[in-house]
């Protein structure tokens, strides 16, 4: 093949891999800013659930699903920046305070939470533990907050929690939800829960033995209480190419990018993508420093034309993402580049 129809078929094939249509990938956002689980500690959560009817339980106590359903839900959480807490009440006690959020963190608090104790003398003031968690902590956060209700829903002294419920969403609004995770054994207990449910648009409410059961039904429950997932397009605008073991951009490439800086100053919420890329020639180590150089010359490019740094990210792939085989000079002239993506923040 002579020289002049190689650089023909190079052009050719760079004007194909020049556009692309958008890369549609899902991603978790957080629904909220904070959340609290607010395990229930009085002494009818002692007693065995619902007794020996659900054998698959054993006639274990509902303090002790409680207690496992807060590990498995924190082991199924994404870390998405949020603050958390872990706090129980009758009696009320903080065992996490409110802190970044890491599932190891909220886990180690978890385990300290005890399931064998005596239940004389010890009542069930729900409504009392709700003014608690709105002195401390809810009242010095930020944001929106989610409170993971770990109970069985039965108050035999002090304030009715419902009322408690509705004055403290009356107070925050939207920006305070409920997730019911239900233990109920009694009429009662199953309407304070509903009923708390049913205050605003941002409630969850799962029934606790559906959710040990089910991991789906897990994180389902997770999902209506914590985050969502969104559609996160990115649009692979262009590439430019370079010469061999080189990283400065060569004159035909300039009108690319100055298409490129048209198109990032018209949409002030479009961030930059820039992956630096190179043949397989040389060390691994050699080409991830290499494609950096190459992404940080297109990024030094948009940034001498007005274009924010802090819209800009340039990465390396250095030699691990060829588009084209290593074997031949016209397939490593193909993988020398920087891609250009845009996304919108």
């Amino acid at each position: 093949m002579n020289k002049k129809l190689q650089i023909l078929l190079v052009a050719v094939v760079t004007l194909l891999l020049g556009f692309s249509g958008p890369a549609m990938a899902k991603k978790q956002v957080p629904k909220v800013d904070n959340f609290i689980y607010f395990i229930d500690h009085s002494s009818s959560m002692a007693f065995s659930y619902k007794g020996q009817r659900y054998v698959q339980f054993g006639g274990v106590s509902k303090i002790m699903m409680a207690k496992s359903l807060a590990r498995e839900l924190n082991k199924m959480t994404p870390e998405l920046g949020y603050k958390a807490g872990l706090y129980t009440f009758a009696p009320y006690k903080e065992y996490a305070a409110m802190a970044p959020y890491s599932q190891a963190t909220l886990g180690a608090a978890i385990e300290k939470i005890s399931t064998d104790y005596s239940v004389y003398g010890r009542m069930t003031p729900m409504g009392r533990g709700l003014e608690d968690l709105d002195k401390l902590p809810l009242s010095t956060l930020s944001g929106k907050t989610g409170v993971f209700i770990f109970s069985d829903g039965d108050s035999n002294c002090g304030v009715d929690p419902v009322a408690v419920a509705q004055s403290l969403k009356a107070k925050y609004g939207d920006n305070l939800c409920f997730y019911i995770v239900d233990l109920s054994d009694s009429k009662h207990g199953q309407q304070v829960l509903k009923a708390i449910a049913a205050m605003g648009k941002c409630n969850c409410i799962e029934l606790g033995e559906e959710l040990l059961r089910n991991e789906a039904a897990r994180e389902r429950f997770l999902e209506c209480a914590l985050y969502e997932w969104i559609e996160d397009e990115i649009v692979v605008f262009r590439s430019i190419y370079f010469d061999f073991d080189k990283y400065n951009i060569k004159p035909e490439f300039v009108p690319v990018l100055e298409e490129g800086t048209a198109i990032i100053k018209s949409k002030p919420t479009m961030k930059v993508i820039l992956e630096g890329n190179t043949d397989s020639i040389g060390t691994p180590q050699y080409n991830m420093k290499l494609g950096q150089r190459r992404a940080d010359s297109v990024k030094a490019f948009f940034v001498k034309k007005g274009i924010d740094a802090s819209r800009i990210e340039a990465i390396s792939l250095g030699l691990t993402d060829p588009v084209a085989t290593n074997k031949t000079a016209q397939g490593r002239a193909l993988n020398r580049r920087c891609v250009i993506k845009f996304k919108n923040m």
